[in-house]
């Protein structure tokens, strides 16, 4: 029996948007994998300030918007632990509790490039492949410091390109974002009344 292939796409999801499932979408496709785990981060080590969404309503959001995909799992284990979530705080607990699972982090070629910047990234790289999306013109380098340990897999980007900041931009500008974020997701923020426009 061949070891299982996990997928893992952290992130802030402020909000979680159609681009996330394409991505989760592409790399179960390309790398075949049995599952993917989406993990929100409680809050992002490089990422300027808070999310402006609640961790419950990120969470909401997200089993809306992954909720017709049986391969996908939302995970709120750096929600539960709190503070800055550091992925390989994240890596080291998967690898524990899935001996034998090929982990496989998926991440844009923009923080490949980053990677270096990351706590503790050699052993990241250890515990994981990494699953990079790479965009014409953009395949994402590793910073040289990680040449030696890196394992990088390239994902064929999905045609869906959009981004949680433009999207916030646009809810707090009142103006409509199409097809950006699931018709679930999109209920969900006006029921909720996240992202308002600036008054």
């Amino acid at each position: 029996m061949s070891a299982p292939r996990v997928g893992i796409l952290g992130g802030s999801f402020d909000p979680p948007h159609a681009g996330h499932v394409a991505l989760a979408a592409a790399a179960r496709e390309g790398l075949g994998l049995d599952r993917v785990l989406v993990i929100p981060a409680a809050r992002a080590p490089l990422r300027d300030g808070a999310p402006s969404a609640s961790a419950a309503d990120r969470l909401l959001l997200l089993r809306l918007a992954f909720d017709t995909l049986p391969w996908a799992v939302v995970d709120d284990r750096e929600v539960r632990r709190g503070g800055v979530s550091y992925s390989v705080d994240t890596a080291r607990e998967l690898a524990a509790e899935l001996p034998g699972a090929e982990l496989h982090w998926i991440l844009g070629a923009d923080q490949l490039a980053r990677l270096h910047l990351w706590r503790e990234a050699p052993e990241l790289c250890r515990l994981v492949r990494l699953a990079v999306l790479a965009r014409e013109g953009d395949a994402g380098e590793v910073d040289a410091s990680l040449g030696a340990v890196a394992r990088v897999e390239r994902l064929a980007a999905p045609e869906v390109r959009v981004s949680s900041t433009e999207v916030r931009r646009a809810l707090a500008e009142g103006r409509p974002v199409g097809k950006a974020l699931p018709p679930a997701v999109a209920a969900a923020i006006e029921a909720r009344r996240l992202y308002r426009p600036l008054s």
